[in-house]
C-alpha cells in the first residue's frame, strides 16, 4: 500500500496534466488535484513539435492518450534548409506537430474524464497552501516550487546569447523548415513548421549584434512582428506574422542538481530546459511524468519512490539536455556558417548536436548522404 494518499500538482501544462492522468491510471486510490494560474483556454506559443520517434514513448506507456492525440498531429518526412545560396532537403528527418492549446485541451478533457479536479486562474502565493503528501512542481521556468526551495533543488541557470521571438504564421509549411537570410543589419534565422492544416509556428532568431542593430528591444510585439514579416516576406508569401506573447527572449539554460526536496518534486521546465532546436521540452516533461509516476506506483514508501526518480530520470534527461545545449551553441554563430556552400552548411547543421555520425546519417537520410558524398568528391 502506497504511503501517498493526496497529491497536489502545480501547473496545468502538458507535464502537469499528464502526471495527473498517469496517477489516476496507475494509482486510482490517490487523491489528485491540478492548479493552474492561467485562465482555462489560455496558452502561450503556437505549436509543439516531436520527432517521428518521440511519440513512441507515449504509445508504449499510454495508448489511449496516444490515440486521442494522433488525429490532431501534422506529419512530414523531410526537413528543408533555405539558404541564400539555395535550398537543401534532408530526407528521412521526420517530425510530427500539434497545436499547444489542442494538446492541452486533449489532456485536460482526459484528466477530467478520470475525475481529476483542475483549478484554473488560481494564483498560489506559498507552498503552505498545499496540504498533501506530495507536491509536484510542473509549473515551468518560473516555478514557485523550485524558487521556494532553491537551497534544496540547487538550480543553475544561464542564458544563451542569441535572441528569439515565437510567432505564428497562416502559411502551412510543407516541412519543418529553417530559413536563413542575410539582412542589411546581420544574419537572421526562422524555425518554422505547420501544426495545423492552416497554421504554423514561426520562431525568429538572431545573434546579439543583429538584435541590437535592429533595436528589437525597443519595439513592441506588433512592431517586431511587422518587421520580421517584411524580412521573411518571401517564405511567408507576403502574409503577416501572428503574435501571442511574442516577446524577444534569450533562451535559458536551466538544470537542477536535485529534483526532489522532502515532499516536493519537480518535472519539465521547472527542473530543466532544452533548446527548441532539438527535441521538445513537452516530450521531456511527459517522459519525466512517466518516470515519476512509475516510481511512485512501484514503491510503498514516498521517500524511496522519490529517490528512485532522482536516481533514474536525470541521467536520461541530461543526455537530451546536453545535446540541446550543444545544438543551441551551434546557432550562436550561424551567421559565419552561412558562408559555407549549402551542402556543407547542411552537413555541419546535421552534425551540430554531437550525436550524429556519417554512418548514422547514411541510415537516417540516405539521399542527402549520397548527395553530400558526391558534392565532397566534386569539391576535391
Amino acid at each position: 500500500m502506497s504511503s501517498v494518499s493526496k497529491v497536489e500538482i502545480l501547473g496545468g501544462g502538458p507535464g502537469g496534466l499528464y502526471t495527473a492522468i498517469l496517477l489516476r491510471r496507475l494509482m486510482p486510490g490517490v487523491e489528485v488535484r491540478v492548479t493552474e494560474q492561467n485562465p482555462e483556454g489560455a496558452t502561450f506559443g503556437f505549436g509543439v513539435v516531436f520527432s517521428d520517434q518521440a511519440l513512441n514513448f507515449l504509445n508504449a506507456d499510454d495508448p489511449e492518450t496516444h490515440e486521442l492525440i494522433l488525429p490532431h498531429m501534422e506529419r512530414w518526412r523531410d526537413m528543408t534548409l533555405n539558404l541564400p545560396g539555395g535550398s537543401v532537403t534532408l530526407d528521412g528527418i521526420g517530425f510530427t506537430a500539434i497545436g499547444r492549446l489542442d494538446l492541452i485541451e486533449i489532456l485536460k478533457d482526459r484528466a477530467r474524464a478520470l475525475d481529476v479536479p483542475i483549478r484554473f486562474g488560481t494564483e498560489i502565493g506559498s507552498l503552505d497552501e498545499f496540504e498533501a503528501d506530495l507536491v509536484i512542481g510542473a509549473d515551468g521556468l518560473n516555478s514557485l516550487v523550485r524558487q521556494s526551495l532553491q537551497d534544496r533543488f540547487r538550480p543553475r541557470i544561464e542564458h544563451f546569447d542569441n535572441h528569439f521571438a515565437w510567432f505564428g504564421a497562416s502559411v502551412p509549411f510543407d516541412t519543418l523548415t529553417q530559413t536563413f537570410i542575410e539582412t542589411e543589419k546581420g544574419p537572421m534565422n526562422a524555425h518554422h513548421y505547420r501544426y495545423a492544416p492552416d497554421r504554423s509556428t514561426f520562431i525568429v532568431e538572431c545573434e546579439h549584434d543583429t538584435f541590437e542593430r535592429y533595436g528589437f528591444d525597443e519595439m513592441d510585439e506588433s512592431e517586431s512582428a511587422r518587421l520580421c514579416s517584411e524580412l521573411f516576406s518571401d517564405v511567408l508569401k507576403g502574409t503577416q506574422l501572428i503574435t501571442n506573447r511574442s516577446m524577444w527572449r534569450q533562451f535559458p539554460r536551466l538544470w537542477c542538481d536535485s529534483w526532489i526536496a522532502e515532499r516536493h518534486v519537480l518535472l519539465g521546465d521547472a527542473v530543466h530546459t532544452a533548446h527548441f532546436s532539438i527535441g521538445s521540452g513537452t516530450r521531456l516533461a511527459m517522459e519525466d511524468a512517466i518516470a515519476l509516476v512509475h516510481a511512485l506506483a512501484g514503491h510503498d514508501e514516498l521517500g524511496a519512490a522519490l529517490r528512485a526518480y532522482q536516481e533514474k530520470r536525470p541521467p536520461i534527461a541530461r543526455k537530451i539536455v546536453d545535446a540541446a545545449n550543444t545544438s543551441a551553441a551551434w546557432y550562436e554563430s550561424f551567421g559565419a556558417k552561412m558562408k559555407l556552400a549549402p551542402m556543407d552548411f547542411a552537413h555541419d547543421y546535421l552534425m551540430r548536436s554531437g550525436r550524429m555520425t556519417d554512418e548514422r546519417l547514411s541510415q537516417i537520410a540516405p539521399r542527402f548522404a549520397e548527395d553530400y558524398m558526391r558534392h565532397r568528391a566534386a569539391a576535391g
